[in-house]
């Protein structure tokens, strides 16, 4: 499978899963709001049943309290009497409540101020005719009995609770019409959400079932190209063998047929010098018998320097000057070319891999350094390090030109501090060693780990190998190597190496 193929699944899945979320979260919040418009819904048709009973209750009281009053003036029984009073004194409580049940309602409001009034002139009329009852006066209780009749005060009572039935019959229809409708509504949600569910569930399914059958078919593709890999691994290594075998034979060639002529060039510089006494010696005679001048007295050696004048002179200077240069260069291409060799002697070498104490190796380097160290004024402090197994001479080679380099290059004046320590991460040993010197700039980083590249002042002797040949002996023992510096503020050196180095392998694409 393509990168881009690779791509647009994974952006495929993460568009399903967001879908599918943003499913389930739209079907909660939806339930969550229809659930609670239809509890609300269900809360008033309660409240409109509630009022309901709480008016047939009102009208229950009113008739207990008529008959009671009724039966009590034909029979002055005193069961009718209690059963009058307790009715009378729930009528009060049962408004007031009827009263606050329907205070939501402008037009129950109306109505309840309608029928207190009403209420009270009908319980005023039970209170006098249970006076005249008491006070023996049969007569005029009757006589009242039938002015409320004729008054007709229980009627108007009845007529507006019917009038408040009727308002409460219709609220009761259309809040259950509103909670049928949030019920349904509910349903459908319900019902869409999990169709939804279903169909990003199959959509899953089958693109797990596509991502699992591409997989077998790239596992059975990767089993047939690890068929053949061993073999084109081999190959390619030995090509990858003779072709470092040919280039260090390259090297090795050219570097030592540069000293033929090298030497050639040494020598005939070597007989300059020494013609350039008889040279100048000549010129200085020349110029003495030109100018009548006395010659040169009888023991004057050949060696001796020629006294010379003028543009004479100056040409000797010029002279002397030239073959210094001269010099100077073939003793720098000598030192190029050795180190061209050695490069090349160590790149053939096997490594041996030993079980090395990396802070005894550390310490014995140190101690070979301690007098540079104390030239430097620097202190060079080791840290707990982890023990490996590798090539103990290309270890050793790698820490002696960290920490010279970090000797080297410190800052003047300032006291040195070095300091070497080590840690273990999956499998690999992460050594750093670090100062306090002048530092590197950022953009000469990769310029140094480059044979015959330096970077910064070059007030120290070097050829730019040093760390060219590190960066080369930490590739073959499989590792890697970086560095973290800025200017002024010190470098970090950091090797990454593997605990246990297997050389079978390094050995062979050596």
């Amino acid at each position: 499978m393509t990168p881009e193929a690779t791509r647009r699944r994974a952006i495929g899945q993460i568009l399903l899963l967001a879908a599918g979320f943003l499913v389930l979260v739209a079907i909660s919040t939806a339930s969550v709001l229809l659930v609670n418009k239809a509890s609300e819904d269900s809360g008033r048709v309660v409240h409109t049943v509630e009022v309901e009973n709480q008016i047939n209750a009102l009208l229950l009281d009113i008739r207990r309290a008529e008959s009671a009053a009724r039966g009590y003036l034909l029979t002055s029984g005193p069961e009718f009497l209690r059963d009058h009073e307790a009715a009378v004194a729930t009528i009060p409580a049962n408004v007031d409540k009827l009263a606050q049940l329907t205070s939501d309602n402008p037009r129950q409001v109306e109505n309840i101020r309608k029928l207190r009034p009403t209420v009270e002139l009908r319980l005023d009329q039970f209170a006098r005719e249970m006076n005249f009852v008491r006070q023996a006066e049969p007569d005029s209780a009757v006589a009242l009995v039938r002015e409320a009749v004729a008054a007709n005060s229980s009627n108007a009572i009845r007529e507006i609770a019917a009038t408040m039935r009727s308002e409460e019959d219709r609220l009761f229809a259309l809040r259950t019409g509103n909670a049928h409708r949030s019920q349904q509504l509910s349903a459908w949600v319900t019902i869409a959400g999990s169709g939804l569910v279903i169909a990003l569930a199959g959509i899953s399914i089958f693109l797990v079932r596509r991502s699992a059958s591409a997989r077998d078919d790239a596992e059975a593709l990767l089993r047939d190209n690890n068929l053949n890999l061993e073999t084109t691994i081999d190959e390619r290594t030995a090509d990858l063998r003779e072709a470092n075998e040919e280039i260090q034979r390259f090297a090795y060639i050219v570097s030592h047929d540069l000293r033929s002529p090298l030497v050639n060039i040494m020598g005939f510089t070597s007989e300059l010098e020494e013609l350039r006494g008889d040279i100048f010696q000549r010129i200085a005679s020349l110029a003495r018998a030109q100018s009548s001048a006395p010659p040169a007295p009888d023991n004057a050696t050949d060696s001796a320097e020629p006294v010379l004048e003028g543009a004479d002179k100056q040409l000797s200077q010029d002279f002397t000057e030239a073959l210094g240069f001269i010099k100077s260069s073939i003793a720098k291409m000598d030192r190029l070319i050795t180190a061209i060799l050695n490069l090349t002697r160590e790149g053939r070498r096997e490594f041996q891999p030993v079980q090395i104490d990396t802070r005894e190796l550390i310490e014995a380097i140190v101690s070979t350094m301690a007098h540079q160290a104390a030239e430097a004024e620097a202190t060079i402090h080791i840290e707990p390090l982890p023990d490996i197994v590798s090539d103990r001479l290309a270890m050793e080679q790698i820490f002696s030109n960290l920490i010279d380099n970090a000797l080297k290059y410190l800052k003047p004046g300032v006291p040195g501090e070095i300091h070497v320590r080590g840690r273990t991460k999956l499998g690999f040993a992460i050594f750093e060693v670090s100062d306090n010197g002048r530092g590197i700039d950022p953009r000469d980083h990769q310029r140094i780990f480059d044979l015959f590249r330096r970077a910064g002042s070059q007030d120290k002797p070097g050829q730019g190998i040093g760390l060219a040949h590190v960066r080369a002996l930490v590739r073959r023992l499989g590792g890697t190597m970086s560095v973290s510096s800025e200017l002024n503020h010190g470098s970090t050196f950091t090797t990454t190496l593997p605990i246990r180095w297997a050389a079978t392998n390094r050995n062979r694409e050596s």
